[in-house]
C-alpha cells in the first residue's frame, strides 16, 4: 500500500514510531532490544504480541492510535522483551494464563507510564495501571492478583474486567515456547549484549540504570547451577544434550544439558591462573565440586590450571576428593587463553564428559571450541558473554 499526501501506512507509522523512540536520549539503552527480531503488521492480529523475539502489531488497531499512543505500545513489546517476560514467568502462565498476563502489563505499563510525564508515549485508555503496584516486579504482582482473585469481591472484578483495565496486548507464549533451543540460546545472547551496549552507551550520556545492570546478572544461585550441570552430565550420562533441557533453571534464564544414558565419565575443572582468582574463592569452588562428586561420583575429576598454556595437571580418583580442595593454584602469567585448554585436552587425548571453567573471563582469545559440555563459572565479570556453553555469573561475596 503506498501512503497519499501526509496518509502514511501502518508500517511506515511502526517505522517512525521505532525511529522516534530510538532517537529519544530517554530511550538509549532500549535501542539494541528495539534492533531484534522482525517487527510485522498482521491483518489477523487483534493488538499486538510478541513471542520475545519478534513483534507483530494489528493493522486496525495501529489505526485507531495516536502517534504518541503507538510509541507507547512499541515501547510495551520490547520492554517484554527486555525483561524476558515469555520466558522467565513461563511457569506463572502454566498456572493461570489470565493473571500472568496481567501481572506482565502491570509491571511494564507501570514503568511507561513513570518515565512519560512529557507525553512522548501515552498510555492507551483501558491499560492495565494502578499506582500500587509501582516496584514490584512480575511474580510480586501476580501474587497479589491472585490473593485477590480467591476472595470473593476481587474474583468477581477480575472476570468482569471492572476497574482494572484489560491487557494491552496478546502474549505470544505459544510461540515463545515454540523457539528452538539455539534460537533461544541465540535470543538470550542477543538480549544480553543489547542490554550491554545499552547501558554503556546510556553511562556514556549519564544516564546509567540499575535495571539493566540487574538484568545482566539475574539472581541465581552459582552453586545449584554447579551441581545441576554435574549431576546432568557425568552421572549415568552417556553424553549430555541442550535439546531437552532443565526447565527449573530455564526460568532464570539458564539452559541446562540433560544427560540421556549410563555411563559415569571424567569431569575436567579448569582454573583460570590470572590474578584475580585468589586462593580462597578456589577453595570455595573446589570444596563445592567435592561435594558435588562424592554424590555424582564421576569416573575421575581432573584438575587444570591455566593461563596462556597449561601450567598444571592434577587427577583424582574418588577416593582421592579430599585431596582436592587442598590443590594451591600455581602462579599464572603470560595472558589468558582458554584455546591452551582444549589444545591441551586433545594433544593428551583428554576425552572428559564435561568441562567447568573458572575464570575472570578476561580472555584475548574468544572462548574456544569445545567438544564436550562446558559450563563457564565467570568471577567478578558481569559484562563476560561466553558463545558456547552454559554461563553463571559469581561474585566473589557469593562464595564466602
Amino acid at each position: 500500500m503506498l501512503s497519499i499526501g501526509n496518509q502514511l501506512t501502518a508500517e511506515q507509522r511502526l517505522s517512525k514510531a521505532v525511529v522516534a523512540i530510538m532517537g529519544n536520549d530517554k530511550y538509549i539503552a532500549l535501542s539494541g532490544v528495539l534492533m531484534i527480531g522482525d517487527k510485522t503488521i498482521c491483518d489477523d492480529v487483534p493488538t499486538a504480541c510478541t513471542n520475545g523475539r519478534d513483534e507483530m502489531y494489528g493493522r486496525s488497531f495501529v489505526a485507531g492510535l495516536t502517534d504518541a499512543e503507538l510509541r507507547f505500545l512499541v515501547l510495551h513489546e520490547n520492554y517484554h522483551k527486555l525483561y524476558r517476560h515469555l520466558t522467565t514467568w513461563r511457569h506463572l502462565y502454566d498456572d493461570n494464563p489470565q493473571l500472568s498476563n496481567m501481572a506482565c502489563d502491570y509491571v511494564i505499563n507501570q514503568k511507561i507510564a513513570d518515565d512519560n510525564h512529557d507525553g512522548f508515549a501515552t498510555v492507551i485508555d483501558g491499560a492495565l495501571l494502578d499506582d500500587k503496584y509501582r516496584g514490584m516486579d512480575t511474580a510480586q504482582v501476580y501474587n497479589l492478583l491472585k490473593q485477590e482473585q480467591d476472595s470473593n469481591d476481587a474474583s468477581q472484578s477480575l472476570d468482569n474486567g471492572e476497574g482494572s483495565g484489560t491487557p494491552t496486548d496478546d502474549h505470544d507464549w505459544d510461540g515463545a515456547k515454540e523457539l528452538t533451543e539455539p534460537e533461544k540460546q541465540e535470543l538470550a545472547r542477543d538480549i544480553d549484549e543489547a542490554i550491554r551496549q545499552g547501558a554503556m552507551a546510556a553511562g556514556k550520556m549519564g544516564k546509567g540504570s540499575r535495571d539493566l545492570d540487574d538484568l545482566l546478572t539475574p539472581q541465581v544461585d552459582w552453586r545449584e547451577v554447579l551441581r545441576e550441570f554435574v549431576q546432568n552430565t557425568c552421572a549415568g550420562n552417556d553424553y549430555a544434550t541442550y535439546a531437552r533441557p532443565n526447565r527449573r533453571l530455564m526460568s532464570q534464564g539458564i539452559i541446562m544439558p540433560s544427560g540421556v544414558s549410563d555411563q559415569v565419565g571424567e569431569l575436567v575443572i579448569a582454573v583460570d591462573t590470572s590474578g584475580s582468582i585468589g586462593q580462597a574463592p578456589l577453595s570455595v569452588f573446589l570444596t563445592e565440586v567435592k561435594g558435588i562428586c562424592d554424590t555424582v561420583k564421576p569416573d575421575k575429576v581432573r584438575l587444570l590450571y591455566w593461563g596462556s598454556r597449561v601450567v598444571g595437571d592434577e587427577s583424582y580418583d574418588m577416593h582421592e576428593l579430599d585431596d582436592l580442595i587442598k590443590s594451591t593454584k600455581p602462579m599464572g602469567g603470560g595472558g589468558t587463553n582458554v584455546e591452551c585448554v582444549t589444545d591441551y585436552m586433545t594433544e593428551h587425548a583428554i576425552k572428559p564428559q564435561a568441562c567447568v571453567v573458572l575464570t575472570d573471563g578476561h580472555l584475548y582469545a574468544g572462548w574456544g571450541q569445545w567438544t564436550c559440555p562446558v559450563l563457564w563459572t565467570v568471577l567478578d565479570n558481569k559484562h563476560a558473554s561466553p558463545d558456547v556453553g552454559t554461563c553463571v555469573h559469581i561474585q566473589s561475596g557469593d562464595m564466602l
